[in-house]
């Protein structure tokens, strides 16, 4: 049979360079000018639309004009998670070599699911996780970890393992708690796994936003009375509305006396470790049976890069296993490490040769100092504000967050017109496209949010951001 030439999906040579060094310019002018950019983007679902909706293309379009395209129209409308002005949510800092090390893995079509896939792949993922093992003082013989999609992949990974090892088959009287700052990831994964609302315990925090331990102990008390199983704790480290720590000492504790599973949802602030009291904030941690952490948020990589790490390694496979027949020649020996059987995912993207790179060239120092940096600068900025006749803080600096809004002394303005507001404020931020500002509640109340973990945000950024609130407020 004769081939079409252009079912083989190909390019020539210079055709690929010449494309390849077209992307990677477009990359390296946006890392070097994103400043300079607004990070808000806008546009309508109907604008959207009226830019991209088309058939599905039969006939080809030269590569460099899709290219053009993609630049001129998709990127423009998009926000800027790196941008030194993007306080919201929490913000993607990422980092060049790292945008790199993920092009390299694509580029290889690197398959890291198995061993056979990539044994460098493979190992390099062991290395990476030991790593972080160690530096969480975790068993790094014994423990092992997996990197996933992001925090929320994490956090269903570590509740099906507790639910394997503390319930195994039955878990129709399971009970599970959290706090209401736990992460909204931690519910949808409760969600999928099965278990019912009356099996949800949601326990209120104290007025410092941490787990109420005294409400925990009678929750788990009562259900115990009435025959239920209280089976997984989990805990924040780093709660994304305050980047409260919760007592994890104590909470260790008790899960210890109650037979139950600490899983500790650390995926925003458990980087702090790296912090100069990075240990004593986060003490208890190493004893949690679970930990989840996100390297694309305060280790400063690119979107996607999650990791699970547990006491155990065992735990993983004997949860996510599975002995298919077309998987049967590539098992390995003991010692070699399929990482689909150590999670959901069978096809899973080199994700760990990112975060391995960009250590290497940076050095740990790097990302210890930047840690610091973000969180003295919150600091920073917390002494600014109270210093203000106009700002009051709500929750302080924490983990490099802070909550306050717009309430100026000497004016009696009432709590519902101070939400409305605060409200307008963000709306009017966003709109102007100059910095990404958005809100939360807190106690009943609208407040205004930053999330300083960029190592580019610097507090001249935040001093015209909080300029351009004031001006907004008084309109």
């Amino acid at each position: 049979m004769k081939q079409d030439p252009s079912s083989r999906l190909e390019l020539s040579g210079k055709e690929m360079q010449d494309f390849g060094y077209r992307v990677v310019d477009a990359v390296a002018e946006h890392f070097a000018s994103q400043e300079e950019k607004n990070p808000v983007a806008s546009g309508s679902r109907k604008e959207m639309e009226e830019l991209f909706s088309e058939t599905l293309p039969e006939d080809p379009t030269p590569a460099n004009d899709v290219l053009d395209f993609v630049l001129k129209n998709v990127m423009p409308h998009t926000n800027i998670m790196s941008h030194p002005k993007s306080y919201s949510f929490v913000p993607g800092p990422s980092n060049y070599i790292s945008v790199m090390s993920d092009t390299l893995a694509t580029g290889f079509n690197i398959f890291s699911g198995g061993w056979v896939g990539s044994p460098a792949a493979a190992t390099i993922e062991i290395v990476t996780i030991n790593w972080l093992l160690k530096l969480f003082s975790f068993q790094v013989k014994k423990g092992g970890g997996i990197f996933t999609s992001g925090g929320s992949m994490a956090n269903l990974t570590a509740l099906a393992t507790a639910r394997k090892v503390k319930c195994g088959e039955d878990f129709s009287k399971a009970v599970i708690y959290l706090s209401d700052q736990a992460h909204s990831s931690n519910i949808k994964a409760i969600n999928i796994l099965g278990f019912r609302k009356e099996q949800v315990r949601i326990i209120p925090t104290d007025m410092e936003f941490k787990f109420s331990i005294n409400k925990l102990k009678n929750a788990i008390a009562r259900d115990k009375l009435e025959g239920l199983q209280p089976f997984c704790l989990i805990a924040s480290s780093g709660t994304t509305n305050t980047g409260t720590i919760d007592p994890l000492d104590e909470l260790a504790s008790i899960c210890k006396k109650e037979n139950i599973w600490l899983h500790v949802d650390g995926a925003y602030g458990a980087a702090a470790i790296l912090s100069k009291n990075g240990k004593k904030l986060l003490k208890g941690i190493e004893k949690a049976d679970s930990l989840t952490v996100d390297p694309h948020k305060w280790l400063f990589q690119p979107y996607e890069i999650g990791c699970l790490l547990v006491q155990n390694h065992k735990w993983l496979k004997g949860t996510f296993s599975e002995k298919a027949t077309y998987l049967r020649d590539i098992e390995g020996n003991k010692s070699e490490i399929n990482f689909y059987d150590h999670g959901i995912e069978l096809t899973r993207n080199f994700r760990a040769l990112k975060f391995y790179m960009s250590v290497k060239t940076f050095g740990l120092k790097a990302f210890r100092n930047a840690i610091d940096y973000n969180i003295e600068l919150t600091e920073q900025v917390e002494a600014e504000l109270r210093q203000s006749t106009t700002w009051e803080v709500i929750s302080p600096a924490t983990l490099a967050i802070i909550n306050f809004r717009y309430h100026p002394v000497g004016q009696k303005i009432t709590d519902r017109k101070l939400d409305q507001i605060n409200q307008r404020i963000s709306a009017k931020v966003l709109a102007s496209k100059e910095a990404l500002l958005v809100t939360t509640m807190l106690q009943g109340q609208v407040v205004l949010r930053m999330c300083l973990i960029n190592p580019r945000t610097t507090m001249e950024h935040v001093k015209s951001t909080l300029e351009l609130c004031e001006k907004f407020a008084r309109e």
